[in-house]
């Protein structure tokens, strides 16, 4: 069975505990409690497979605290991760900068190409939904950009197995490749 890890990481108070929650369908929490360090969900979701074949996938969600204290530990939380989900809040204007940040972090010196990279723009319940009027600098403007309101929108999900079966086809071929160079 194929593994893959998938790192959610952004700023404090993004809503990262409460996505990884509702699209992993674990349980469900009402009051802010900050991720320590980082939390891993292990799931499966019968809507990815590893090949036409029908083979399921098992994912590690990390779910990473948002707080710089916990930057030393951040390189052995990318150890070995196949995904990054950077998830910020745009109506709080620290986090739009903060987002470069992440990325710069996560997702360049992985070497991760942008189909291993999600940006989610995670919409508290009761804020305004101003969706369209978002502009991010670049590099993160090329990076698929997905807006999420549980409350009134929980297509999130939709997205994220689309997300996870690029992640699946990734670690498919870069496996592929790793076998085909073992035998020739």
């Amino acid at each position: 069975m194929l593994k893959a890890k998938i790192l959610f990481v952004g700023p404090c108070e993004s809503g990262k505990t409460v996505l990884a929650n509702f699209l992993t369908e674990s349980s469900d929490t009402t009051e802010y409690n900050p991720t320590q360090g980082v939390r891993i969900l292990e799931f499966e979701n019968p809507h990815v497979t590893s090949n036409n074949k029908g083979t399921g996938c098992e994912f590690e969600l990390w779910d990473c605290g948002g707080d710089p204290r916990f930057e030393s530990c951040w390189p052995a939380l990318m150890k070995d991760s196949h995904g990054v989900v950077i998830i910020f809040n745009a109506y709080t204007p620290s986090h739009l900068r903060e987002i470069e940040m992440w990325y710069s972090c996560f997702v360049q010196q992985q070497l991760l190409q942008h189909a291993q990279c999600l940006l989610i723009s995670h919409h508290k319940p009761g804020s305004e939904d101003d969706a369209g009027s978002l502009s991010l600098p670049s590099p993160l403007n090329k990076l698929k950009l997905v807006h999420s309101n549980l409350e009134e929108d929980p297509e999130i999900r939709l997205e994220f197995i689309a997300y996870l079966k690029s992640i699946v086809s990734s670690v498919s071929e870069s496996r592929d490749r790793e076998e085909m160079s073992i035998i020739t």
